[in-house]
């Protein structure tokens, strides 16, 4: 056995580490721009030499802004995915049951700590910061999938959200505070979420034959490339952000392509590496994760 995740007791640790909004972001709270909001691990912008210190840190808000609106998307196509994938069990195992609406509160609530950050960056930044959209849309392309390819893309990026917080962020201390705490309190009901994805998938993926997983992993490569081209289309954004706020043109034929392999490390390569991913795989399909394997350095 790979795991030993089981509903009740998930259920358990997600309730004791509950939190409350206002406890962890109030609505009439500032960002700190004097300091970063994404480790350069992730932003990438450090390494742009033909940026000032000072344009650096702006292109890094703007990341962060980018960081928190897309993951704002991500949780609203997992909201319907979790309630579908509940309904057939009503009736059924009452943990269960619980365990996944209470999965689904807790993203709702994400959702709305996103946009009171967003709310506050907007306050605080001098330019607008486009980003990709609309959500809605996005969210019907990605669940026109199979449901086993749709959750293991959320199981990726629920896994990856974690190495992002233990191993860039936590101990970062040039990031903003109140930024680090927000995601803090993400990753603490986040990590009861990335067991209950396993439970999920693990459902999904259940009497499936090597043929069937192999065209769900087709299609988790369709939502990678709907995604890629995504994040392509988002670093354009954050350069025309980044060129209002500094008011010059910068080097895009340099920083585009940079910046979009920023994002891709950051939204896709970084959870089809994760241990924890590459086990679901391997547990349920050498070949998925094999072939998953083979395509991941394209996205570091």
């Amino acid at each position: 056995m790979y795991h030993d995740f089981n509903y009740q007791a998930t259920l358990s640790s997600s309730l004791r580490a509950q939190w409350e909004l206002d406890d962890v972001f109030r609505a009439d709270q500032e960002l700190d721009f004097s300091r970063q909001f994404l480790p350069e691990s992730l932003a990438r912008t450090a390494e742009i030499e033909s940026l000032s210190p000072f344009e650096q840190r702006i292109l890094n808000q703007i990341s962060g802004h980018q960081y928190l609106s897309i993951f704002g998307i991500v949780e609203e196509f997992i909201l319907p995915f979790l309630l579908d994938h509940a309904r057939p069990h009503l009736l059924g195992d009452d943990w269960r049951v619980r365990a996944i609406l209470n999965f689904a509160s807790e993203e709702a609530k994400h959702i709305h700590l996103f946009k009171r950050y967003h709310r506050a960056f907007v306050r605080g930044f001098p330019v607008d910061c486009q980003v990709i959209g609309p959500s809605e849309a996005i969210g019907q392309e990605i669940l026109k999938h199979d449901p086993l390819a749709v959750g293991l893309v959320i199981l990726m990026i629920e896994w990856m959200t974690q190495q992002h917080y233990l191993g860039s962020i936590k101990d970062d201390g040039d990031l903003d505070p109140l930024f680090k705490n927000l995601m803090l309190h993400h990753w603490m009901e986040e990590a009861q979420h990335a067991k209950l994805d396993t439970l999920i998938v693990d459902a999904l993926a259940e009497g499936r034959t090597e043929a069937q997983i192999d065209k769900a992993i087709d299609e988790f490569f369709e939502i990678g490339a709907f995604l890629d081209d995504g994040l392509a289309t988002q670093a354009a954004f954050n350069l025309d952000a980044l060129e209002k706020a500094i008011g010059r043109p910068v080097d895009r034929h340099a920083i585009l392509p940079q910046q979009h392999q920023a994002g891709r490390w950051t939204y896709i390569g970084s959870g089809m590496v994760h241990e924890r991913f590459k086990a679901t795989l391997e547990t349920r399909s050498p070949r998925a994760a094999q072939r998953i394997a083979e395509a991941a350095p394209l996205f570091a």
